[in-house]
């Protein structure tokens, strides 16, 4: 029997990082679609995560991306956090933009660009020291597109070494969280291409080593949550990316193309106590909204993520377990559907009311006119994000 008062707690603790770059404008490989309002500075983007956590509480820290996140002194952008009732959360270096790495960063054949890429990497280890982040937070987009482009296992020990450094670098109380990716930009291979490859880095660099999931980053239907419970048995798994797909790395709002895989995931997590504190696997949104606006499209994957996870810790587990025993197919399966089709809307408005939030955080935001304060006031200057 699912204890309620239980699962109410739960609810109330859980932490959900946002992304700094979220807040910008983004769009595809082909066109950045831009919006009214939309932040220009570091400072601009944490208000505007502050917003998500005023509507829904649960998301207090906001991971940084640099150089998009670049400004001179970190210590006062953390301060400015803490104003907001905020935190930094990851740093994540970008090592794929710039025209050097376009044969690859770490991995590149070149060993001035290599050494340029992994000056980033120690640099973005300092910051994590001067904002107070919990992670660095690792993609490469290193790869190649054709057979013999390069020496695959020569591009595994320049990514070892290079890892090696950075993980030497880290800062007390600071991590390292190695995220993987099928294809793109690589499409012969690349060289972080799965969880096998991550784990197999994050072994040998040390314990303070995890693997990063990113939800939109496997092939078409590969089982996450095999990988997820597999990671969480071997103490390895440091967080997600939660983000959608339909086909590829769509970055579309978690929960929105498949809301039954996100529930099944955070089913193996609640199962192996991952959502616990002191299991430190972080949750945190990684997704771009092109279309959509912004600050109510990080409030919606949000409350997407809380929607999955009330299902997760309904699951009765005694029954579950029971089932199991008996070798009772149908009946495990029932106790899994019966979580997963229970109404959880009117239990996390509860849970919200309870905190001292209203229980609709879409509805309070439309109204609390923030959208059409920062469309007036951010007037000039260029708004933050990425070109194409």
């Amino acid at each position: 029997m699912t204890d309620i008062k239980s699962v109410r707690g739960a609810l109330r603790n859980q932490w959900i990082e946002t992304p700094s770059w979220a807040f910008g404008n983004s769009g595809t490989r082909f066109k950045v679609f831009t919006q009214d309002g939309v932040a220009r500075n570091p400072y601009e983007k944490l208000e505007d995560a502050a917003q998500v956590h005023r509507f829904t509480g649960v998301t207090p820290s906001v991971a940084l991306h640099i150089p998009w996140d670049r400004v001179e002194d970190y210590a006062h952008l953390a301060k400015h956090a803490a104003g907001l009732g905020l935190q930094i959360g990851a740093i994540n270096p970008n090592v794929f933009q710039e025209a050097e790495y376009r044969l690859g960063s770490v991995c590149n054949p070149d060993p001035k660009v290599r050494r340029k890429a992994t000056d980033h990497l120690l640099e973005c280890a300092e910051i994590a020291g001067l904002t107070g982040s919990p992670a660095l937070s690792l993609w490469f987009a290193d790869g190649t597109n054709y057979p013999g482009q390069d020496d695959i296992r020569a591009r595994q020990d320049r990514l070892s070494e290079a890892l090696h450094e950075t993980y030497q670098a880290l800062p007390t109380g600071v991590r390292i969280l190695l995220e993987y990716k099928l294809f793109e930009p690589g499409f012969y291979t690349m060289d972080v291409p799965d969880w096998g490859t991550s784990l197999l880095h994050c072994v040998d660099l040390g314990e303070k080593a995890f693997v990063l999931v990113d939800t939109g980053h496997h092939a078409p239907g590969t089982n996450i949550e095999f990988i997820v419970a597999g990671l969480m048995r071997a103490g390895r798994l440091g967080g997600f990316h939660f983000n959608s797909r339909f086909y590829a790395d769509d970055d579309l709002m978690v929960g929105a193309s498949d809301p039954f895989q996100l529930f099944r995931i955070i089913h193996e997590i609640v199962s192996a106590h991952g959502l616990d504190r002191s299991a430190n696997v972080a949750f945190m949104l990684d997704q771009c909204h092109n279309l959509e606006p912004k600050i109510p499209a990080e409030i919606r994957s949000v409350m997407n993520v809380q929607e999955a996870t009330a299902k997760a810790l309904l699951v009765d587990h005694e029954a579950l377990h029971a089932a199991q025993a008996a070798g009772d197919v149908l009946g495990a399966y029932a106790v899994i559907m019966d979580a997963y089709n229970t109404d959880v809307r009117p239990l996390l408005a509860e849970v919200r009311t309870e905190m001292g939030l209203d229980p609709d955080p879409m509805a309070a935001y439309a109204r609390s006119g923030y959208a059409e304060r920062i469309g007036a006031e951010r007037v000039g200057g260029r708004a933050a994000g990425w070109d194409a």
